[in-house]
């Protein structure tokens, strides 16, 4: 028995001549309106589209991960602003502070979908019908095959073809009258449609979320309860299909908040962990239970979300009028202007104060000290000598204009600046000039930002990914794979088998599998008899 395998491989190849045509310039035909239609549907559902759309996704999305979001943190955003009151605004008007609902990333998103579905559905029946038909029938010359391979034997070609049936177990096999074709690899495809589609169900089910879910963000105070309504959100976006009485009915208090910091090396001032105590209930008439609210560990209740996302100051002040009633006692929200130290910034509003309405700007200092300038810092996050500095106002605050105003900024128009006060530390008071008033730092609490979050489209949306991830995963590594094997009786009466395979997709190990699903077939067929069928071994 002889054996001559060899491995080939060419290119095609393409003739062309070049010549002047006699005779007038060929014109060019006009597109009809149907015409153009037909080519602007072309281009639009072809794969090159869907990937440069894919590519527009991915770079739209980059300004939501840089800069901040109002959907995700509205004092940031507000940070921004007041950071860079020059480019803010530019910024704002290109829907940079809210990408995943501005016009032009909609538009994207939707034409990414059409797409995807003008090439995915084809694709789809195409592939469909690949399956359905049949292996396709053994060329007539296998040796031009990128790997073949030929030996003789002395068993029957029809023993030959059984046990290369045999061999190729697992492969879509066809039998020709002197040769076997066989094909497997067409989960290659499956997973590419599967893929495809699975990207389409996550833009549905995105899509879905947005339209039937809902997101809103709340600052809570230590010791201060949330109930799951309208009012008690400070920014609130609700999907079309939302309104108030699709909010879910629960409630929770903010028992304690923690938050530790590195104290120690380069690290130092860096947040170690926070972590909030709460109390729930699921509805009102629901029994109370507790949980750890953590970041990467939310309130999961009746299908929404609690989030925590960050956390803050909120110095607490007692306010005396010029009567020397006390028309203010609470503790305010300052936004940290400084994460590293936590330097807070803050506005005190007290209109019910007689004669005249007080307000006050302050800034919080957790840990002060003297700065290298001889001007007060804080150096550390954590409140380990805790200072407030206020610059007080007197006259009309302006909250009965009907102008709505931010609780984290003064409007000073119509007021007069009255004197700064000194460094006040936890129970110290000031008296204001010429007897405005009187106001005592009391102390200061914490509270934490947090994020409520309701998506029915959820679970759909991780279900999607998942098929995409697998249906990737079958389009790298599975191989389309084609192979024949051939049988005819030479005049002395032996008979002549050509193996050839083809691979249809780049890849290390074609060659070598082929060699040894050649090998092993003229293995099986060594000393066979003439007369044997192969029907047994």
């Amino acid at each position: 028995m002889t054996m001559l395998p060899t491995t080939t491989g060419g290119k095609d190849s393409t003739s062309g001549g070049s010549g002047e045509s006699g005779g007038a310039e060929p014109t060019v035909a006009s597109l009809s309106a149907l015409g153009w239609a037909r080519w602007v549907w072309r281009v639009l559902t072809s794969m090159r589209t869907a990937l440069i759309l894919l590519f527009l996704l991915a770079v739209g999305a980059i300004p939501g991960s840089v800069l901040p979001q109002r959907r995700v943190s509205t004092e940031q955003v507000q940070n921004y602003f007041l950071d860079h009151p020059d480019t803010a605004p530019w910024l704002d008007r290109l829907y940079l502070f809210d990408v995943y609902s501005s016009p032009w990333y909609a538009a994207i998103y939707l034409l990414l979908f059409v797409s995807l579905t003008g090439c995915v559905v084809p694709r789809a029946a195409a592939h469909y019908r690949a399956m359905r038909a049949r292996p396709p029938r053994t060329p007539r010359h296998l040796s031009r095959m990128p790997y073949s391979a030929r030996f003789t034997t002395s068993a029957a070609p029809e023993a030959v073809l059984a046990q290369a049936r045999t061999l190729l177990k697992g492969y879509r096999t066809e039998a020709d009258t002197d040769a076997v074709s066989a094909e497997t690899g067409y989960l290659r495809e499956t997973g590419n449609v599967v893929f495809h589609f699975a990207l389409l169900a996550l833009l549905i089910a995105l899509g879905a979320g947005a339209f039937l879910g809902y997101r809103g963000n709340m600052l809570v105070v230590e010791g201060d309860g949330f109930a799951n309504t309208l009012p008690s959100y400070d920014t609130f976006f609700p999907g079309h299909a939302v309104d108030e009485g699709d909010l879910q009915p629960f409630s929770f208090t903010v028992e304690d908040f923690r938050a530790s910091y590195i104290d120690e090396g380069d690290l130092s001032g860096q947040a170690d962990s926070y972590s909030a105590d709460l109390t729930y209930k699921a509805a009102p008439e629901a029994d109370e239970q507790t949980h750890e609210l953590a970041v990467n560990h939310p309130l999961s209740v009746d299908g929404a979300q609690v989030y925590l996302l960050g956390h803050g100051y909120a110095p607490e002040f007692q306010v005396a009028d010029a009567n020397g009633d006390v028309v203010f006692d609470q503790p305010v929200p300052f936004i940290a202007r400084e994460e590293a130290t936590f330097t807070s910034d803050g506005v005190v509003k007290v209109p019910d104060a007689s004669p005249e309405q007080l307000g006050f700007s302050a800034v919080f200092l957790p840990s002060a000290t003297e700065g290298a300038d001889g001007e007060l810092v804080s150096d550390f996050p954590d409140a380990r000598d805790p200072v407030v500095t206020l610059t007080a106002y007197t006259g009309d605050l302006g909250m009965d204009s009907g102008r709505s105003q931010s609780v984290y900024q003064l409007d000073t128009g119509d007021m007069a600046e009255v004197g700064d006060s000194p460094q006040l530390s936890p129970g110290d008071s000031w008296e204001l000039p010429d007897g405005a008033g009187t106001i005592t730092f009391t102390g200061y609490s914490e509270y934490i930002s947090m994020q409520v979050n309701s998506d029915p489209a959820r679970l759909p949306a991780l279900l999607a990914a998942s098929a995409a991830v697998l249906g990737l995963l079958a389009t790298l590594l599975v191989r389309p794979r084609r192979v024949w094997v051939r049988a005819k009786t030479q005049d002395d009466g032996r008979t002549v088998v050509e193996v050839a395979g083809l691979v249809k997709t780049e890849g290390a190990g074609a060659t070598t599998e082929f060699h040894r699903l050649a090998m092993t077939l003229r293995d099986r067929l060594r000393d066979r008899p003439a007369t044997d069928t192969g029907t047994k071994e």
